[in-house]
């Protein structure tokens, strides 16, 4: 762990890599990059796709201790450097990725002319440790506001609950199979990881919510179906699904749809309330499948927090009309270590059979 002289010593050069959706930067970052980013609160996700992507620093233009703090945490004991830069919200808009800058003395200078760009803030552990103190002292007035925002809007979107979503023209049948919806949430890949020998053994329908795609993809399953606003899924998951579902907003605007005319792709447009996630169990359920099995949704609390939702009402109202059929994986891997795995499927699972 960089202590904090440590930090405003620190002198790093490389390309930069910019942007103000992370997910959608992830892609285009290559080893040794420096990512400017604009993510207010980073979370655990976002801030391990980018360690895995091993970049040499993070500078963010948002502050990075918002919510529970918990993405830079992981940077900062990964040994990643990470700088708020909140003086320059702008700062990932002046600069051309793939252009080299360096820091030092936290300030952020042109590689060649040493101009300065911006002076950085660095962000610290002590920092972190006082953010989270002050989360857990403030976790019951942050419960009641939560549970009030997710009532509120749960009201206002009940009824679209109680309209059928469309039919769509699939070449995947779901009526009375299994599918496994996927969402890149916490713990996602090792609960996937442990989901192999179901899905080897029933075969289920593999539903991919935008970079949930990729993740059956590194497991080495082809998505049936790939479903979300196509935001942050690989042109590789886009080509090789059977199918895809563009999620649109309930009057019918569907901005991903571009992206997919882009690619010279056909793909379906599905109108739902909620987010993708939700679209996803919806429609599979509507559309008669006979067990969902959900990895990585985000249907807690601590999970909507840290994506930056302050309720929860559409997930809420999904699951409680799916309950009946869903099994969620989350933690999965905790029950059924992948070391430790076999064929023997656990009996909530053999039942569905």
């Amino acid at each position: 762990m960089l202590t904090r002289l440590m930090r405003h010593k620190y002198t790093a050069r490389g390309p930069v890599r910019c942007g103000n959706i992370t997910k959608r930067m992830l892609p285009h970052i290559q080893p040794g990059d420096i990512a400017v980013i604009a993510h207010a609160g980073i979370d655990e996700l976002a801030a391990q796709s980018l360690i895995e992507r091993k970049v040499r620093a993070v500078v963010n233009c948002e502050p990075s201790l918002v919510h529970t703090g918990e993405g830079a945490r992981l940077l900062i004991e990964q040994g990643v450097p990470l700088y708020d830069c909140l003086e320059r919200p702008d700062l990932y808009q002046s600069l051309v990725s793939g252009e080299y800058v360096v820091i030092e003395d936290c300030r952020l200078l042109r590689h060649r002319e040493r101009t300065l760009l911006a002076r950085l803030h660095p962000v610290t552990h002590e920092q972190w440790q006082a953010v989270r103190y002050d989360t857990v002292r403030q976790a019951q007035e942050r419960m009641m506001h939560f549970i009030d925002n997710t009532l509120w809007y749960a009201a206002h979107e009940k009824q679209e609950l109680l309209h059928p979503l469309p039919t769509l023209p699939l070449r995947t049948p779901l009526a009375g199979r299994h599918a496994v919806i996927v969402v890149r949430g916490r713990t996602y890949r090792e609960d996937l990881r442990a989901l192999v020998p179901y899905i080897r053994t029933y075969r289920p329908v593999l539903i991919g919510v935008d970079g949930g795609a990729d993740a059956l993809l590194a497991e080495g399953f082809r998505p049936d179906i790939v479903l979300g606003d196509m935001d942050s899924v690989s042109d590789e998951a886009l080509k090789v699904a059977t199918d895809r579902i563009v999620h649109a907003y309930v009057d019918g605007r569907a901005p991903g749809i571009a992206r997919i005319q882009e690619l010279g792709l056909m793909a379906h447009v599905l109108p739902s309330f909620g987010t993708s996630e939700d679209a996803a169990l919806l429609y599979a359920y509507e559309q008669h499948a006979s067990l969902l099995v959900a990895v990585g949704t985000h249907a807690s609390m601590a999970d909507c927090i840290a994506k930056g939702r302050a309720g929860m009402g559409s997930t809420w109202l999904v699951r409680m009309k799916v309950g009946d059929r869903l099994v969620d994986a989350k933690g999965m891997s905790h029950i059924y270590p992948v070391k430790a795995r076999s064929l023997t499927l656990p009996h909530w699972l053999v039942k569905w059979r």
